[in-house]
Parts: structure tokens; sequence; C-alpha cells
């Protein structure tokens, strides 16, 4: 089942009381596409869903409006430290998803690249070389590398970084890897969206190719164009402003993508991302 219009269109979703609750969330807010976490994203305990968890998740993902599914990791890992224990409780992390993630059915798991914390060569290699160990001991999802606000000595903010990061990765697993675009992170990293709107996109395609473009993270940027902070704000509230969520909706070549926001959720998170999506809808 998808929305009238066919369009892959939704938010990140609560697992609380577990993963089985997240599509019934979904289409709570009117969702055709949730973003979830399969586990607490701050802690480093690495839970094993249990069987009958799985199934409800799975019936309830077939009863639901939300044929789209994404999961997003840890917020702890990272694949490119040069700290080997780090590196070490990353890796098996990134596998605990993909297993996850595979006995769920979820089809693409989203990932910020690493921090180098040093060298950015040997950070980008180090990355890379982790997620073809984790790709080589996990089948079933596409790895979506995330594009990052540039902050601190985070890989993945410019599609040059991100391109000669999938490039390390062998032929034989680069299939498996794909891309995921955050508007507020492109802002913050020096893309323009709203003045450069079809710069920027002839720019990704030549890098990476609009091909590999599995996933967009729209959200608005508290902080202006090339501040690289990273602080989401409500669709058109923020520095970007309404014109470039109009333009995604308006161009064709990001109908079939799945389009997810991670705005904050106030008060009432039901409530706002109803008005979110309901304000998304608006822009034809």
């Amino acid at each position: 089942m998808t929305s009238p219009d066919g369009e892959l269109l939704g938010a990140h979703v609560s697992t609380a009381g577990g993963v089985g609750n997240a599509p019934s969330r979904g289409d709570e807010i009117g969702a055709t596409a949730i973003q979830i976490f399969t586990k607490t994203p701050n802690q480093w305990r690495e839970p094993r869903l249990a069987s009958e968890e799985i199934e409800r998740f799975k019936l309830a993902r077939r009863r639901s409006g939300v044929p789209a599914v994404v999961t997003h990791d840890s917020y702890l890992t990272n694949l490119a430290s040069p700290d080997d224990k780090l590196r070490a409780k990353s890796v098996a992390s990134f596998k605990a998803e993909l297993h996850r993630c595979r006995s769920l059915g979820v089809e693409f798991v989203v990932t910020h690249p690493g921090n180098h914390m040093g060298d950015r060569d040997t950070g980008l290699e180090r990355n890379a070389a982790a997620y073809v160990e984790c790709l080589e001991a996990e089948e079933g999802p596409m790895v979506l590398l995330e594009t990052t606000a540039g902050t601190g000595t985070a890989l993945g903010s410019t599609f040059e970084e991100l391109a000669e990061m999938r490039q390390l990765i062998p032929h034989s697993l680069r299939e498996r890897v794909g891309f995921c675009a955050d508007t507020c992170h492109l802002y913050s990293a020096g893309y323009d969206l709203v003045n450069n709107w079809d710069g920027v996109w002839q720019e990704w395609d030549d890098e990476l190719g609009l091909s590999n473009l599995h996933c967009l993270h729209l959200n608005d940027s508290m902080y202006p164009f090339d501040s690289r902070r990273d602080r989401h704000e409500l669709i058109g509230e923020g520095t970007l402003g309404p014109e470039p969520f109009e333009k995604v909706r308006q161009d064709d070549r990001f109908r079939d993508i799945i389009k997810v926001i991670e705005t904050p959720k106030g008060d009432d998170p039901v409530a706002t991302d109803r008005r979110m999506l309901g304000r998304l809808r608006g822009y034809k």
C-alpha cells in the first residue's frame, strides 16, 4: 500500500515497547515510509530480537500503509576510529545492526561515516575496510552512507569523500552501498540548496550518481549556510526555508526515493509529524 501519488514519505518513529509497534506509529502520522532504531542509539548494549518480536514487526508492516522502512545505526559507532578497541566495538555493533535488519526484512541501513580523529586519508581507508568486514559477515540490507555537516573530523561532508569511500569497497560488495542525503547536512556543509538547487544535484550526479541515492532526510536547519553545524529545524522554519522542500516534491528525479523527516517533535510528536508531513504534501 502506498500514498495516492505513490510517494514514500514519512518520519523517524519511536520503537518504544518493541519494533513491532513502529508500523502502526507510521500509520498514525499518515506516513508511507518510516525510519527506526533497532536498538537504543546511545548505548552499546546489543539486543537480540526475539522471534516473536520479529514476526510481530513483519505482520504489522504487512497490515500497515508503510511499505518502506529504513533503520539508522547507533550514534556511538566510529568505523574510522584509530583506536583499535573503539573500532572493534563499532564493527561488532554495525554487524549486529545488519543482522537485526536482515532478520526484520528491512532493506536499508542509514549510517554516518566515522570520524577520522586525525588523518583523513587513513580514516577513509579504515572506514571503508570496516564496511567491507561487516558486509562480508552479514548478508541482507543495503548500507546507505549519509551526508554529514562537516563538524570536526567527521567524514562524508563532501561528495568527493563519499565517492572515494564507496570506491574503496570491492566491486563484489559495492552494489550493497548507496547514499542518503540530508538537506540540513548538505546546506551546513556548503552545498547551497537554496540558491543552486540544480547545480548541487548535478554535482551529486557527476560524483555519486543519482541512481545511488536511495533515501532523503528532509530537515530544515537552525544554522546558516556553510555553518558546519548539525541542528535540525521544522520544515520551512529554518535557514533553508520552504523553497528547497517545494523543489524536492516537484522534482521528478526524487519521486521514487524514500523521504523521511527527522525534525523536532515538540510536546506532541504525533501532531507535529502529521503537521510537517501535511506541509510537505502541500508543496506541489
